[in-house]
């Protein structure tokens, strides 16, 4: 009797050959407007669909960071989504798409080499970088935010804890276009527990400053509820949606283009 095959560990070599053999693809988490249900946009999510099942970024990208390789796994999510969505992105001028990039990267030119070659230099309107709030700002400079920013790109400060180097202050002042708030704190809007100290401190900055703000990880009424009583302007999560392939994204947007 014949032994099952052992699945080859996490590793570059396997990454390299997962995606010559088109085993990684793209879901998309759509980005809800909190008061009114609209459907702005998506962040792009990469997954790997391996022997053992699909297993998400966390798992991998880990492995490649800091190596050639999550450049090259950056510009296939970039020509991904281009395929997938980028007409869906010209009939849809109001929304956008929002890619995930490493700060090692961003500002180094490859990243723009990639959206022209993908045929995405006419929606750089539409299209947002995020970078994680621990690559702030060791390795990632602010010549290269501001760069990005004079291309007429939007940039998103990612999995922001409220605590390091990413508090309300520095963001404040910073040139970020959209701060979007770890699930950790969201996880923490309970009904024992309403309205964490941390809400009060984001309505107060979000009356005095241009910031747009999405909430990570909603996934009760009563979270959206009091992100939106705190002048939090977007949402994502289960209570709205699960990451979905390109075709079921674009039939959702249509459904709640007009809120829901």
């Amino acid at each position: 009797m014949s032994q099952p095959e052992v699945e080859a560990p996490i590793t570059l070599e396997s990454m390299r050959a997962g995606l010559a053999n088109g085993e990684f693809f793209l879901e998309y988490l759509p980005v809800i407007a909190l008061g009114d249900g609209r459907c702005v946009g998506a962040e792009s999510l990469i997954r790997w669909r391996r022997a053992s099942g699909v297993i998400g970024p966390d798992e991998f990208i880990p492995v490649i960071e800091n190596t050639p390789l999550s450049g090259v796994l950056t510009y296939w999510v970039i020509d991904t989504m281009a395929s997938e969505l980028a007409d869906w992105l010209r009939a849809n001028p109001e929304s956008y798409i929002s890619i995930n990039v490493p700060p090692e990267i961003l500002g180094r030119g490859g990243i723009e080499y990639a959206a022209g070659k993908a045929g995405l230099l006419d929606l750089t309107s539409q299209i947002v970088f995020e970078v994680t709030e621990r690559g702030v700002p060791d390795a990632l400079g602010v010549a290269a935010i501001n760069g990005a920013i004079e291309h007429g790109i939007r940039v998103a400060l990612d999995d922001v804890t409220l605590s390091g180097p990413a508090n309300l202050a520095v963001l404040a002042r910073c040139n970020f276009h959209i701060v979007k708030l770890d699930r950790s704190l969201i996880w923490e809007i309970q009904p024992d527990c309403p309205h964490p100290p941390w809400l009060e401190e984001v309505g107060a900055l979000l009356q005095i400053s241009q910031m747009t703000v999405i909430a990570e990880g909603i996934e009760t009424p009563q979270q959206r509820a009091a992100l939106e009583s705190s002048n939090v302007q977007f949402g994502q999560g289960f209570h709205f949606s699960q990451p979905l392939v390109a075709e079921a994204f674009m039939e959702f947007h249509q459904r709640a283009g007009l809120g829901v």
